[in-house]
């Protein structure tokens, strides 16, 4: 037996993956054990779940692989900051020390940090592009793919197009720091009011309720002349006199903006007003022409008929529905963990293949199980919570909670849904998830302030029988991850009012524009996760029990979670969610929890405000 330990740490969204002889068997991030959201820390509950799902110890491991080489990166910090000297020497001066103390010596504190869970072996560290290019092409099911990989920034590289055949990765092109096309996104992100490395699919949300006036069109004219210098091949250039990420502490010159835009940076919680929504709509519309032209070019040089993709762009889903309905490659497949959490399954499919040159086994939807890799309970330890917190539920069988549960959405009541393992990624899949009834008009705007205390413009995204995904939307192909943005079939549209482009954006959200309200995104789109029975088959059950009752088989899912929280990990976070919102129900597996029927001290006051 080889178990192989996979790590990403130290910068957002730490994680532990494991593999044994080159299967998946559990990945997890930090956040969830600590409910520290994007945690950074390093993952020793993630790496105690994962050892204990395994059955092993840590002496079993055979080799612990970091997601990214740490001497690379530091030489690209002094290398950028020689490069713009003088400017940003201050902060040069408050980094050295820290890197010095801490990063140079980043092998001595894995092996002090690992040692702790008895685990002493040897520490590989793959690049952290070849970490994302591997978490998509190993598990993928595809034995020969293009490989595109886009984000931040790694050791030096922004954006990688390679191609994977059988067990090897061969990368063919680099696009290096500081010219990133996810460091753009975070820029604009940031300028329109929210938090880096979190709140990008916030601007990603955003963007629809801008419009393609004359002012938008001068907003992508500015950005293409001079922000970012896009060229044929999608190679590019960032016009670093606008940028402050490469040696301060900002991501943008702010004074340097609001002169180009006419505007000052949005600050957060501020209301948000028509130019901000523009502004997203612009950039979004920038960075799917970049990645529209890398994707020309990766076909180009690879002459592939599948792609696939990884890097925290990657979970840009409406990016991604465009490159798939471009038609360019016969099918896609995106890492459901694209960011740098799936950095640590990389890492340790990149050390069994690429390293140990293990053959490749390709396996038929994928290799990731359907995400599901995080903890399950049983039955038993429902119950023991249960004594604990004198929580009052029922236990139903299989098909009676299946039928109870489609009533009581069919009702407009909101449900928690817990089940089996928990997803790895940032997305809940139908384990960790809350549900609703799409077709109850008033459910978008009760879901966004009741229970997941956010901002009102926030869409939610449909779960659908996967034989059915076509009745409902302009998509043939299976979404299984939550991926990719389609559109609204017509037949299921309403329409829409003489002046609507004219509204104002929360008069335009509650427009009733479709049969299916509250999965539908202003511009008539949605994020699509369509569920199998193989690899979700209770989720598949509730789906079809409530088309039996209804004909419809679309549900709201929306994760399991309140703003500024990591979506639930145990019984004990779900019951905790479920008490302190407007949830209506409780479901943990078989066990139902009606609200009317807690313990009055088990009752949380709802928090009047959230912060990221």
């Amino acid at each position: 037996m080889k178990a192989i330990l996979g790590i990403s740490a130290y910068y957002h969204d730490s994680a532990a993956a494991l593999l044994i002889d080159g299967e998946v068997i559990a990945a997890a991030q930090e956040e969830r054990f600590t409910r520290t959201k994007h945690d950074s820390s390093f993952p020793h509950h993630a790496i105690k779940y994962v050892l204990e799902e395994a059955g092993i110890n840590g002496t079993d491991i055979s080799y612990v692989a970091f997601y990214e080489k740490p001497f690379i990166k530091f030489e690209r910090l002094l290398e950028t900051y020689h490069a713009f000297a003088p400017k940003g020497f201050r902060n040069f001066a408050k980094a050295m020390p820290v890197w010095v103390k801490e990063k140079l010596y980043m092998k001595r504190i894995l092996c002090e940090e690992l040692l702790k869970q008895e685990i002493d072996t040897q520490i590989l560290f793959p690049e952290h592009h070849l970490s994302h290019a591997a978490s998509a092409f190993y598990p993928s099911p595809f034995d020969k793919a293009a490989i595109l990989t886009v984000d931040g920034v790694g050791e030096w590289a922004t954006t990688t197009i390679s191609i994977g055949e059988g067990k090897e990765i061969r990368l063919l092109r680099e696009l290096q720091f500081p010219h990133s096309l996810g460091l753009l996104y975070s820029a604009f992100t940031y300028y329109c009011g929210f938090k880096v490395n979190s709140g990008e699919y916030k601007l990603m949300g955003l963007a629809p309720y801008g419009t393609l006036s004359s002012q938008t069109q001068e907003y992508i004219r500015i950005i293409k002349e001079s922000l970012i210098d896009i060229r044929q091949d999608g190679s590019f250039l960032l016009n670093m006199d606008y940028f402050d990420y490469a040696t301060g502490l900002k991501m943008t010159q702010n004074s340097k903006w609001e002169k180009l835009f006419g505007f000052p940076p949005r600050k957060p919680e501020e209301e948000l007003s028509q130019k901000y929504m523009d502004l997203a709509y612009a950039i979004q519309s920038v960075t799917e022409e970049v990645l529209l032209r890398l994707i020309e070019t990766t076909k180009q040089l690879t002459q592939c008929a599948n792609l696939v993709l990884a890097g925290g762009v990657a979970l840009n889903c409406v990016a991604n529905g465009k490159i798939e309905r471009s038609n360019l490659f016969n099918k896609i497949w995106i890492q459901p963990a694209a960011g740098d959490a799936g950095g640590a399954l990389g890492a340790a499919y990149a050390t069994w293949h690429t390293y140990l040159k293990e053959e490749r086994t390709v396996h038929t939807p994928d290799s990731m199980s359907g995400s599901y890799l995080g903890p399950c309970f049983t039955d038993a330890s429902v119950q023991a919570f249960m004594r604990k917190k004198n929580a009052q539920g029922i236990r139903l069988d299989n098909d009676t909670l299946y039928n109870k549960v489609a009533s009581l959405l069919n009702d407009g009541m909101i449900v928690g849904w817990f089940q089996g393992r928990m997803e790895f990624g940032p997305r809940a899949l139908g384990n960790r998830s809350i549900l609703a009834d799409p077709r109850n008009t008033s459910m978008q705007k009760m879901l966004n302030l009741e229970i997941k205390f956010r901002e009102s413009f926030r869409p939610f995204a449909p779960s659908v029988l996967e034989e059915d995904v076509s009745k409902y939307f302009d998509m043939s192909e299976t979404s299984p991850y939550m991926l990719k943005v389609a559109n609204l079939s017509v037949s299921h549209r309403l329409p829409l009012p003489y002046d609507y482009e004219a509204l104002p954006y929360l008069e335009k959200l509650y427009v009733n524009r479709s049969s299916l309200q509250a999965i539908t995104h202003v511009d008539f789109s949605a994020r699509v996760q369509t569920v199998s029975m193989q690899t979700n088959p209770r989720y598949y059950s509730l789906l079809n029990a409530f088309k039996k009752l209804t004909g419809c088989s679309v549900l709201v899912n929306t994760s399991f979670n309140v703003r500024g929280e990591p979506i639930v990990c145990t019984p004990d976070d779900a019951y905790c969610c479920f008490m302190s919102t407007g949830m209506n129900y409780l479901v943990i597996g078989n066990w139902l929890f009606a609200k009317q029927d807690q313990p009055e001290e088990n009752i949380k006051s709802v928090p009047m405000e959230w912060t990221d």
